[in-house]
């Protein structure tokens, strides 16, 4: 972490905040400013954390927004990242050498691979200068942060979670929340699809308690492969190997038998007993929602290294747009090969950081024949972390790039008709809200693929179309409509919610003149002329079995809070929101200097 802070230093990508502040919401809030700002803002290093519930003061920087933007994405990367997955595709379509020419060739590739296995060493590594087991062990020597007003507690948020199956064959490196219960407790907030939870599920059956490193800082890149959707049984270190053209170098832990990368700035071991589970959260997570409380596994901690001069790596998670935008960036890039050997026809893909990674899709293919796009959706849903997504949109090869929306959109909007729309349904990430019981929910697949010729509706002035709306449907409050200039304009409708939706759909026949696609949204907490943050909202809101209507000509979905009137059993999480005197109070610090549109904007 030393040379990463120097690199960023010496590119002009390091703030560095020298005034004291609390390691409660005050650092995080200052965090989630800072990476909102148009170009990601820069890296922050805070010098003086504390502790104002305790009164103590921490000689430990915190460093966070260390990936906040694609020029420090790249610079931690040490390389292109789409360099990275050119060199992946080469590896994955290698060939038998025609000639001495290509067998020398190859050669040098496979000399190049040698250098991207772990590799142990017999000595303590630099993390582990600094020793403290059995009393000496006090997680909050460690500056670790609350970032939210309703969180359960201090989380560590950019831990390395080191696991390994019961006979040991099978290593895991894995990025989960942990949970700070007390000076030597941590909650292991790994859900029910991950590895490392398979793995708690072997040690469960044998009725052993399981060891667990758990490695904070170091190279970034580190960090990054934690969070990479690699097929189970393959160790994520390899690609710190493949990225860096130099083997990862790993010593013991002190007190398990895991491995840990030797120049980590904190390791933090233990044992997690397979017959505890413990509350854990609610956590204001990436969604930009609550997670709710839920029994978790418990570590007992057993020893904490570190550095003697360590740094203290954390994220903050929330609404977009935030730093995983630009980790989930390089993770869509790298991967994309690796997606191509299940869908060979499949040309690009892209997930737009606000429809919060599995919540949105969208994908370019090559159409071969009737019924691929839909096959398509089926491998995708079959596929890895990619069986998490909702909802999941191809087009054609003719469409635009699939990061210029507004023209992706128009050339969606002039070929869609109802039947494109393919419902399903599958499991969801354990984050997900919306579904009608956890883990289980709709599916929604849009094929664009196909070019049809839709009739675009009478054009009608927005304040006209409001009172048809409030003729037939009294809770509309307001509306606006988007892409008026297509065959399917979208028409946004605000509504104070009294009654299930569903209720209102059967009316939008009679609007059949007027209108194309409706979207429902709650009148609080929506700004129906902010585009960003309605997909943001209408995405973690909607469950495609439940709340999507069509007929022959008109598409209409239900993006409100699901209550007792849809007969919704689950609770419903809150917002992630700022606290307005903790904010009041950085900007009397003159050190939030967010553009107020963008506070605006994003909705903090």
């Amino acid at each position: 972490m030393h040379k990463t802070i120097d690199l960023l230093k010496s590119k002009d990508e390091l703030r560095i905040i020298d005034t004291p502040l609390d390691i409660a919401l005050e650092i995080p809030h200052l965090a989630y400013a800072e990476v909102k700002k148009e170009n990601g803002g820069k890296a922050l290093l805070f010098t003086h954390p504390v502790d104002k519930a305790t009164g103590k003061k921490f000689d430990i920087p915190v460093v966070m927004n260390l990936f906040g933007s694609f020029r420090r994405t790249e610079l931690l990367f040490g390389r292109e990242v789409e360099g990275v997955a050119a060199e992946i595709e080469k590896l994955l379509h290698m060939k038998p050498p025609q000639g001495l020419k290509e067998k020398v060739g190859m050669l040098g590739d496979l000399f190049a691979m040698k250098d991207i296995f772990p590799k142990k060493l017999k000595k303590r590594g630099s993390c582990q200068e600094v020793v403290k087991q059995g009393d000496e062990v006090n997680l909050y020597d460690l500056p670790i942060l609350t970032t939210w007003e309703e969180d359960g507690g201090p989380f560590i948020t950019m831990g390395q979670v080191y696991t390994q199956s019961l006979d040991g064959a099978v290593v895991n490196l894995g990025m989960y929340r942990l949970q700070v219960y007390d000076k030597n407790h941590l909650g292991m907030h790994w859900q029910i699809h991950k590895d490392s939870s398979h793995f708690f599920d072997q040690y469960q059956r044998a009725g052993k308690k399981m060891p667990v490193s758990i490695g904070i800082g170091g190279d970034p890149l580190y960090t990054w492969c934690a969070t990479a959707p690699l097929p189970y049984g393959v160790n994520e270190l390899l690609l710190y190997g493949l990225i860096k053209k130099e083997s990862p170098k790993l010593v013991e832990s002190i007190t398990t038998p895991l491995y840990i990368p030797e120049d980590v700035d904190f390791v933090i071991e233990g044992w997690v007993d397979p017959e505890k589970l413990v509350l854990e959260g609610p956590f204001g997570d990436h969604t930009g929602y609550y997670t709710l409380a839920e029994h978790y596994p418990v570590m007992e901690v057993s020893a904490i290294t570190s550095r003697k001069n360590p740094y203290y790596l954390a994220t903050v998670v929330g609404k977009p747009p935030l730093e995983d935008k630009y980790m989930g960036w390089a993770t869509e890039r790298v991967f994309l090969p690796l997606l191509k050997t299940n869908a060979a026809d499949l040309i690009d893909y892209h997930m737009p950081e606000n429809g919060v990674f599995h919540n949105l899709i969208l994908a370019k293919m090559k159409p071969l024949y009737k019924g691929h796009a839909k096959q398509f959706m089926h491998i995708f849903w079959g596929s890895g972390q990619m069986s998490f997504v909702k909802h999941a949109l191809f087009f054609g090869e003719d469409a635009p790039k699939l990061t210029n929306y507004e023209a992706l959109i128009t050339y969606a909007l002039n070929r869609f008709i109802p039947k494109c729309l393919f419902i399903s349904e599958g499991i969801t990430d354990a984050l997900d809200h919306s579904s009608p019981e956890s883990l289980v929910g709709g599916k929604l697949g849009i094929d664009f693929t196909a070019s049809h010729s839709p009739i675009a509706p009478e054009s009608i002035d927005s304040s006209a179309l409001t009172e048809h709306f409030q003729n037939l449907i009294p809770e509309v409050t307001a509306l606006t409509q988007y892409m008026r200039h297509t065959a399917n304009p979208i028409t946004v409708v605000s509504v104070r919610k009294i009654r299930s939706l569903k209720e209102c759909f059967s009316a939008l026949e009679r609007l059949a003149s007027f209108v194309r696609i409706v979207i429902f949204v709650d009148e609080e907490k929506n700004d129906i002329h902010n585009p960003y943050m309605l997909l943001w909202r209408v995405t973690n809101n909607m469950d495609a079995a439940r709340d999507v209507y069509r007929s022959e000509s008109i598409v209409a979905i239900d993006g409100t809070t699901k209550t007792v009137v849809d007969s919704f059993e689950r609770e419903w999480p809150g917002d992630v929101e700022c606290t307005p005197s903790v904010v009041e109070r950085l900007k009397s610090l003159s050190l939030w200097d967010l553009d107020p549109k963008l506070e605006k904007k994003y909705q903090l």
